[in-house]
């Protein structure tokens, strides 16, 4: 493959995007650089992981569209969430062509388009939280836009998102669920059992979200006698943590990294392998849980990795009522807000006190 004729002091890997525009990655962040090319530029060593899937993703698209993106990745967004405002904003795009003779041009974008897009959003039935999201990935684009001189007007700042209200509390599984998954995980065959197993344990006994999983390293688990801890190198917005792992969690991971087929010879080999030796990605790792699901009959809710990070909220403060500020401590949340959801009453209380009612009466 041909290399790159950009000379630097700091010699950074980069991803030649085939529109001409350049990115070098560093940290995990896409930098815009001065040289630009039309050849495909190597990926040498050092490159990680989350720097080729955002360049990846920006390299996908052409003219704007990529250098938007390029700009939320200067600013730390993860590639999934990059992946996600380019979903919506291709959305956006399919339905403008649909409504709108010749090509779409960002400096002709106006509000009474963002506010027919809207209506058609909310016309086809779309949930709110779905429209929002929309919506502010073009509030976010017309920002961007505005800044950079490309659109004179704040077209999107007039459109309203849909009000919505959460009064429910997010489902998580019942102690009884929580047993099948887990016989379900250690049934597993292939010799997927330990692994299997490890996994569902550790996200049910440390709350991780499933990306922060499929990131782990050898280096990241800690496991003494009496104690034992994980470090998040890279959770939500790139901040780091470390949770203390419990006596389940350790008699969980203990046999399984010492009955590693082929134990890593470097601290840094990811923690969940595949069948194929390599690091376990976010899709595989929510098609293990789907697939225990099924396997253990759990049919009351439909159950993702996001619902084990759920029931280890929901069981932590059932067992420590009022420690919201420990709790986001240990899911890595900025804002209380955010952990607050957990306090909210369940579906099921909800119903039970409709039923306990001194209107519930037939007349």
């Amino acid at each position: 493959m041909p290399q790159s004729q950009y000379e630097s002091d700091t010699k950074w890997p980069f991803i030649a995007c085939n529109h001409g525009m350049q990115y070098g990655m560093h940290a995990g962040s896409v930098i815009e650089m001065p040289y630009c090319t039309q050849q495909t530029g190597v990926l040498t060593r050092g490159v990680t992981l989350r720097a080729i899937q955002t360049a990846e993703v920006i390299a996908a698209e052409p003219g704007w569209m990529a250098s938007f993106l390029a700009s939320l990745a200067r600013d730390d967004l993860a590639p999934a969430t990059l992946r996600g405002y380019r979903y919506d904003l291709r959305h956006f795009l399919a339905w403008h062509q649909s409504v709108q003779d010749g090509a779409f041009a960002i400096e002709r974008l106006a509000e009474y388009e963002l506010i027919a897009y809207r209506q058609h959003m909310v016309a086809a039935g779309r949930r709110p939280a779905t429209v929002n999201r929309r919506l502010e990935a073009l509030r976010r684009l017309c920002r961007w836009a505005r800044a950079t001189g490309a659109l004179a007007a704040a077209a999107v700042l007039g459109v309203r998102p849909m009000r919505t209200t959460r009064n429910q509390q997010p489902v998580g599984l019942t102690d009884g669920e929580v047993h099948a998954l887990l016989r379900a995980a250690g049934a597993s065959s292939h010799g997927l059992a330990a692994r299997n197993y490890a996994l569902v344990q550790l996200m049910l006994q440390a709350g991780l979200r499933v990306g922060e999983v499929a990131t782990l390293r050898m280096a990241d688990i800690t496991i003494g006698d009496r104690s034992g801890s994980v470090r998040i190198r890279h959770g939500k917005g790139l901040k780091a943590r470390e949770v203390p792992l419990n006596a389940t969690a350790r008699r969980a991971l203990k046999p399984f990294l010492e009955g590693r087929p082929t134990p890593p010879k470097k601290t840094d080999a990811p923690l969940f392998v595949s069948s194929r030796d390599t690091a376990m990605p976010v899709r595989t790792i929510q098609a293990v849980v789907a697939s225990l699901a099924r396997r253990a009959r759990l049919k009351r809710v439909a159950i993702s990795a996001h619902t084990l990070r759920h029931t280890f909220a929901l069981g932590y403060l059932r067992d420590n009522p009022g420690k919201l500020v420990e709790l986001a401590s240990l899911l890595g949340h900025d804002s209380l807000d955010t952990t607050a959801v957990y306090t909210r009453p369940s579906r099921d209380d909800l119903a039970a006190d409709l039923e306990r009612s001194h209107l519930n009466v037939d007349g």
